[in-house]
């Protein structure tokens, strides 16, 4: 599994009835996030976005679970899909959820942990645990694509993801890829750098 995530993301966490505790967490579409050291080592900066709709088939699917994770570990669950305690709305501009933590969950001590995090602003970032289809699925150019970042912005390679199967949803402290993660993906860009034209007065 994979997984992402942007600072541009943003969570709430407000009292609910009976004990209950609300949480709702927005993550922005089409918000580049830097994934690798900048191209520091060597490398080539890469950068990452998640086109509008890339979870829809997740989301819609009336067969797959999402879980609402703290720091993608599955022994902390806080909410999910199947249970009705997880609901997402897909927008144009940013999946949404809303996320209702029962007062069993909610008493856990890694919920209280997470809630104190949360209220500390030290744990507002969202990262989603996802797999790209595989081929048999869907095409790999309708899934993602790699392409040059346009060279009067930088050198960096720059992935789209247009559909993920989506696993969870986690709360973190920094939302990034792991190296491992970043290195075991393909980004062998698509098409060639755009090249700049210099008009002479």
């Amino acid at each position: 599994m994979l997984f992402g995530g942007l600072e541009g993301s943003s969570l709430e966490l407000r009292a609910g009835q009976d004990g209950r505790r609300v949480i709702r967490g927005t993550f922005p579409y089409n918000s580049l996030a830097t994934l690798s050291d900048g191209g520091r080592n060597g490398g080539r900066p890469r950068k990452e976005q998640f086109a509008p709709g890339a979870f829809s088939h997740s989301i819609d699917s009336a067969d797959q679970d999402i879980a609402l994770l703290s720091g993608h570990d599955f022994s902390k669950p806080l909410a999910s899909k199947k249970t009705g305690s997880l609901f997402f709305k897909d927008g144009g501009e940013a999946l949404t959820f809303d996320a209702t933590i029962v007062p069993e969950v909610a008493a856990t001590s890694y919920a209280q942990d997470l809630f104190g995090l949360i209220a500390a602003g030290l744990s507002i970032g969202l990262s989603p645990g996802f797999r790209i289809p595989p081929p048999s699925a869907v095409p790999p150019d309708r899934a993602e694509k790699i392409e040059e970042e346009n060279p009067s912005l930088g050198r960096a390679l720059i992935r789209t993801i247009f559909q993920a199967i989506l696993f969870e949803m986690s709360i973190v402290t920094r939302p990034a890829y792991a190296d491992a993660q970043v290195e075991a993906r393909n980004w062998t860009p698509d098409q060639p750098a755009p090249r700049r034209r210099i008009l002479l007065p």
